[in-house]
C-alpha cells in the first residue's frame, strides 16, 4: 500500500509517518508540502490513497482535488483545520472520499484509510438493490429514485447500501459507524450527522421534514419504504 500526503506542516507529516510506522509498517509514503508537487505526484506514483491538506503554500488544497480528480479517482482524504460545514460539503462534492478535522486521532485517520482502500475493492461484486422507490448499484455507486438519479458521495453510498440492506429496520449510529469507518471513533457520531443532512438534501423534498432518511432518536437511522 503507498499513501500520498500533500501537507505543509512537518509536525503532521510526521505524526502521519510515524502511525503509520507503528500500526502499519508494509505502507509506502511519499510526501511533499506543495499541492503543484503533489498533482505531479498524484499521477506518476500511482498511490493508493491521498491525504490531502486544504492549507498548502501554493496552490489550495481543492485546487489540487479538482486536478487529481480530472485523472484519477484514487481514494482521497481531506485533513485539515477547516471545520466549517462549508468546506466539508465543497470538498466531498468536488470528490473527496473523506473529510477528516484536525487534531485528528491516530486510530481515527487509519481506520479512515483503510475504510477508503476497502472502498475500493469492495462492493464491486455486490448486485443491485432496491427499496420502496430506491434502486442502487454498488458496483456503479448509482443511486435511483424512482427515474431520477441522485450523485452521492463515496460515504453516502456506503450510507445507503447499508441502509437498504437493513430493509426498513433501525441502524444504529455505531453499526452505521462501523460501515463506513471500520469503527466507531469518538466524534462519528457528529460525523454522520453531516452525511445524513447532505443526503437528506438530495433525497428529500423538505430535508428539513425527512419522509425517506429517518431518525430514531438516541439510537440510529431508517429508511422509510416510499413507493
Amino acid at each position: 500500500m503507498k499513501a500520498l500526503i500533500i501537507e505543509d506542516d512537518p509536525e503532521i507529516v510526521e505524526s502521519v509517518s510515524l502511525s503509520f510506522r507503528i500500526r502499519w509498517p508494509e505502507a509506502q509514503l511519499v510526501s511533499t508540502h506543495l499541492g503543484r508537487k503533489g498533482i505531479e505526484l498524484a499521477e506518476s506514483e500511482d498511490p493508493d490513497i491521498v491525504i490531502l491538506d486544504l492549507g498548502l503554500p501554493d496552490i489550495s488544497g481543492f485546487e489540487v482535488l479538482r486536478e487529481v480528480r480530472s485523472f484519477s479517482s484514487v481514494p482521497i482524504i481531506i485533513l485539515t483545520i477547516k471545520a466549517e460545514e462549508a468546506s466539508i460539503v465543497r470538498g466531498l462534492e468536488w470528490g473527496a472520499d473523506d473529510y477528516v478535522v484536525k487534531p485528528c486521532g491516530q486510530l481515527e485517520l487509519l481506520a479512515r484509510v483503510k475504510a477508503r482502500i476497502r472502498d475500493r475493492d469492495n462492493l464491486v461484486d455486490e448486485s443491485p438493490l432496491s427499496f420502496g422507490s430506491l434502486l442502487f448499484n454498488p458496483s456503479t455507486r448509482q443511486l435511483l429514485y424512482g427515474k431520477e438519479e441522485i450523485n452521492i458521495t463515496a460515504i453516502e453510498a456506503h450510507i445507503i447500501h447499508y441502509l437498504m440492506r437493513m430493509g426498513g429496520r433501525v441502524a444504529t449510529y455505531i453499526g452505521l459507524a462501523e460501515e463506513v469507518w471500520g469503527d466507531d471513533y469518538p466524534g462519528s457520531v457528529d460525523s454522520l450527522r453531516v452525511h445524513i443532512r447532505r443526503l437528506r438534501e438530495k433525497l428529500e423534498t423538505d430535508p428539513s421534514h425527512p419522509q425517506i432518511v429517518l431518525t430514531k432518536a438516541g439510537l440510529g437511522y431508517f429508511l422509510a419504504k416510499l413507493g
